[in-house]
């Protein structure tokens, strides 16, 4: 049975909606049905959603909306929650690249797990990652759903510069670096898309409540892809994740 959502203030312009106290894909899926609902409500003094693991952070305009008022309105669409028609998540693929110079360090993953490269390839290309929550750099996925046979530690030293598109792996999770920056993560791997560009539309490309799945090709494919991304002509694949889809993790 779920529990109640809690609310606590975040500054004088912003709300915290608490829908659990763990990280799992029943939570998200509350979240994910929140966040569409506020989306389609149109609520006069919202300025933004931020979903999370486990709570929905609610931006608003104090001039345009009160507190208690925006609280009120919260509890009810909680209340209405299975009486709307939620689209189903998307699955977006991720055309990746694996080892070599686009991943130097798939084989410590391998040889930490005691399996070859080709076994990371597959099983890290084996399922839908849900993606739970960005942050951290605009547009980085938190994901979940990575097996523990290819779990690795990250660097004891961290990179000054990870290229953007490149696929780590830390601990048990994995991810994609949105832009060039500092990481510490065993990198695996890199994709063409650009997870976060400023001079489009929809800056950000993932949505959290979603999922991906990568996809390996060669490094021509790579490159094909990334030629075509910069003449602003590919379109990354997306389509409805199929019931049964969703992974249990």
């Amino acid at each position: 049975m779920c529990q109640n959502a809690r609310y606590f203030p975040a500054g004088d312009s912003a709300l915290i909606m608490e829908l659990g106290n763990e990280i799992s894909p029943a939570i998200n899926s509350r979240i994910r049905e929140i966040a569409y609902m506020l989306e389609n409500e149109n609520i006069k003094g919202i300025v933004e959603t931020v979903p999370t693991y486990r709570s929905i952070m609610v931006v608003y305009d104090p001039m345009l909306l009160d507190y208690s008022s925006l609280i009120e309105r919260l509890k009810y669409l909680e209340s209405q929650r299975g009486k709307t028609d939620i689209p189903p998540a998307m699955v977006t693929e991720i055309p990746t690249v694996y080892g070599g110079e686009y991943g130097p360090d798939i084989e410590f993953v391998a040889s930490h797990n005691g399996v070859t490269v080709e076994d990371v390839v597959q099983i890290h290309c084996s399922t839908n990652y849900l993606i739970y929550m960005l942050g951290f750099t605009p547009g980085f996925p938190y994901l979940g759903g990575m097996s523990e046979r290819i779990a690795a530690p990250r660097l004891e030293v961290p990179r000054e510069r990870i290229t953007a598109g490149s696929v780590g792996i830390a601990g048990k999770q994995t991810g994609i670096y949105p832009i060039n920056s500092p990481g510490g993560w065993r990198i695996i791997g890199r994709t063409p898309l650009k997870l976060f560009d400023p001079g489009r539309k929809e800056p950000v490309l993932l949505k959290a409540g979603n999922y991906i799945r990568f996809v390996p090709v060669e490094v021509e494919e790579f490159k094909r892809i990334e030629a075509e991304i910069a003449e602003s002509r590919y379109c990354a694949r997306t389509y409805p994740l199929e019931e049964g889809e969703d992974n249990d993790f």
